[in-house]
């Protein structure tokens, strides 16, 4: 995949061009480190939370001080209401302009989409969980399901 992003920053009104969304326990010190060294190699602004940083990861989201959100979907990803809460947001942002890039690390973008196996199981809990937020709830799935139909990169083969 070659992803191209202007990293000229002299009429950018993009604090950060790329914003890294993932499930840190699945992918921090594999493909998420990778994928962050190489945008940084190009230049191009990057922002990842690291585990301290829940705020301003909220603000950078609502700020819209992004370009391109990268939505590193693994098999845990749903288990993590953070993970849930800052795709919905992201969704809300950016949904409209397409400017979302969904990766299917591990897991059919099929299930994914319709929350099926880890999906489901994260759901079935968070809905136990959530019982007096169903709307809360509904929202996480429908952010998923609009990132699912997103044309993205999956590691599954065929």
């Amino acid at each position: 995949m070659a992803l191209k992003v202007e990293s000229s920053s002299r009429t950018s009104k993009w604090k950060y061009r790329v914003f890294v969304s993932f499930r840190g326990k699945d992918t921090r010190d594999g493909f998420t480190e990778h994928l962050y060294a190489a945008l940084q190699r190009q230049r191009i602004q990057t922002f990842r939370e690291n585990n301290n940083e829940e705020l301003r990861t909220s603000t950078v989201i609502s700020d819209q001080q992004l370009l391109l959100a990268i939505v590193i979907l693994s098999p845990n990803y749903a288990n993590s209401t953070s993970c849930l809460d800052e795709l919905r947001k992201i969704v809300e942002s950016k949904g409209s302009s397409g400017m979302i890039l969904p990766v299917f690390y591990g897991v059919d973008p099929f299930d994914v989409r319709h929350q099926k196996g880890t999906f489901a199981e994260a759901f079935r809990k968070h809905e136990e969980r959530f019982n007096g937020d169903k709307e809360k709830v509904q929202k996480w799935r429908d952010a998923l399901k609009f990132v699912a139909q997103l044309r993205g990169c999956s590691s599954q083969h065929r």
